[in-house]
């Protein structure tokens, strides 16, 4: 009996929603599975034209961005679905399943702000998963403090200049535009500076260059996105004149469902873990019998199973709150620090639980060991998620 056929609390949750899911499984299966057999087994990323490939068959099949309005090529779905469908992209165990969901490179809540002819250049293609986007929002100086911004928009006639310099920015070598997100300067004269301000630029927009490519843990690449003398039309800013000085407001409102997704990522990496480990104690043998029977394997395997379940209820709870109309940010951030924190852990002891077989380049373990620490920073640390909740409770 596999872990996964275990009958859980979450799946009074997850009922509603279970035809969907199992849609969703059989599209990986079926198609994405043996793709993923053709990749190098020490390839930590897919190739861009793989990637491109499944965002535009998972769109094409509804999964897609589906909880953005149908008129848009999503499907309508309800935000719980959403998170389940992540999760069980996560569950998988398959590399390309993730990229069948809209992530860092797909539709942006922003855009949803957008102007009509805005919405219908950007962001429609995004969401049918025929373009690719980045987001440029962090900078050398700005990291969790994310809105102390050195790169300037200063108002120029009609339009705007552009300058500054933005740093580990995923997607930027395969992006068709930028998002790209400015300390706004109304001018001399022109009264106290707009706050932020959030503009859509294509990526050879003359001044918008790539810079410095730094490689990651998990070889995911990032890049530095270099901004001189950018001169940007007045149909550049997200939102139009009514966006000016918004994208602080903007950004906020769309954070909570961003973490949700990352929460419900890292769930279900953290019960594919789990599945891996309780699967490796059966079958393992160390002094004439399964290391399952022993004590402490047993500890790693149930103690994660407890956080896991415990995690994603809080997340399955948090993203029925958002679909009734409520999305409080301290819920949001209360699942992801959870998530995160346990999927790191359900990766760390699963390991443990293998030993040198998990280690080993090329297991699936190894991989996840490098990939899942950064879950913790993504979408805001642990600590800034934290100080979320404190404020919430009245602290600090």
């Amino acid at each position: 009996m596999s872990t996964s056929a275990l009958s859980t609390p979450s799946s009074v949750l997850e009922a509603g929603h279970r035809e969907l899911v199992d849609a969703f499984e059989s599209f990986v299966r079926r198609e994405l599975v043996p793709l993923a057999a053709e990749l190098p087994e020490t390839a930590d990323q897919p190739p861009a034209d793989l990637r491109a490939y499944v965002r535009k068959r998972s769109a094409a099949l509804g999964f897609y961005a589906g909880d953005y309005p149908e008129e848009l090529g999503g499907a309508d779905m309800p935000f719980t679905a959403v998170v389940l469908l992540h999760h069980a992209a996560g569950r998988s165990g398959c590399p390309l399943a993730p990229y069948a969901l809209a992530g860092s490179d797909g539709p942006s809540p922003l855009l949803r702000h957008g102007t009509p002819e805005q919405i219908e250049r950007h962001l429609v293609p995004l969401v049918r998963g025929e373009q690719a986007r980045c987001l440029a929002l962090t900078e050398p100086q700005a990291g969790s403090d994310a809105f102390r911004l050195t790169t300037t928009a200063v108002r120029d006639g009609d339009g705007w200049v552009l300058n500054g310099r933005k740093t580990f920015v995923s997607n930027a070598d395969r992006a068709d535009i930028a998002l790209v997100v400015t300390a706004t300067d109304l001018g001399e004269g022109a009264g106290p500076t707009g706050g932020a301000t959030a503009f859509v630029l294509p990526m050879d927009h003359p001044g918008l260059r790539i810079g410095q490519r730094y490689e990651g843990m998990s070889g995911e690449p990032l890049f530095e996105l270099t901004l001189d003398q950018v001169r940007a039309p007045m149909d550049a800013v997200i939102g139009g004149e009514e966006g000016v000085g918004a994208a602080t407001a903007l950004a906020m409102d769309s954070l909570s469902r961003g973490r949700l997704v990352v929460a419900a990522m890292c769930n279900g990496i953290a019960e594919y873990a789990l599945r891996l480990g309780v699967e490796y104690a059966r079958e393992r043998k160390a002094f004439g019998e399964p290391i399952g029977n022993y004590q402490h394997v047993q500890e790693h395997l149930v103690a994660t199973r407890a956080e896991v379940e415990a995690s994603k209820l809080l997340t399955l709870a948090c993203a029925r709150l958002v679909d009734e109309g409520t999305e409080a940010p301290e819920n949001a951030a209360l699942a992801k620090l959870t998530a995160s924190e346990t999927a790191v852990r359900a990766v760390d002891r699963s390991l443990q639980v293998h030993g040198a077989t998990g280690w080993v380049r090329g297991h699936p373990l190894e991989f996840l060991y490098r990939y899942v620490r950064m879950t913790t920073i993504i979408e805001g640390t642990s600590e800034v998620q934290k100080v979320i909740v404190a404020r919430a409770m009245g602290l600090g």
